[in-house]
């Protein structure tokens, strides 16, 4: 499945959800903000929202500092 991630053009192997998709990437357990078509999805909702051919998703990594 053809899809758009971080604004490059990618392929999955298969159809997949948002927590899948993270796991995909080995970014499980990752403080990570998600954004499916300019919208944020909150981690609550990785497991129930499916990525469908041609979405964008955006993954922004947390990054911690002081």
């Amino acid at each position: 499945m053809q899809i758009q991630l971080n604004g490059e053009p990618s392929q999955l192997p298969r159809a997949m959800n948002l927590a899948e998709l993270m796991e995909h990437l080995q970014l499980q357990g990752r403080r990570v903000a998600v954004e499916l078509n300019q919208q944020i999805v909150p981690k609550s909702r990785h497991q129930q929202t499916l990525i469908q051919p041609g979405d964008q998703i955006e993954i922004v990594h947390a990054i911690g500092g002081g």
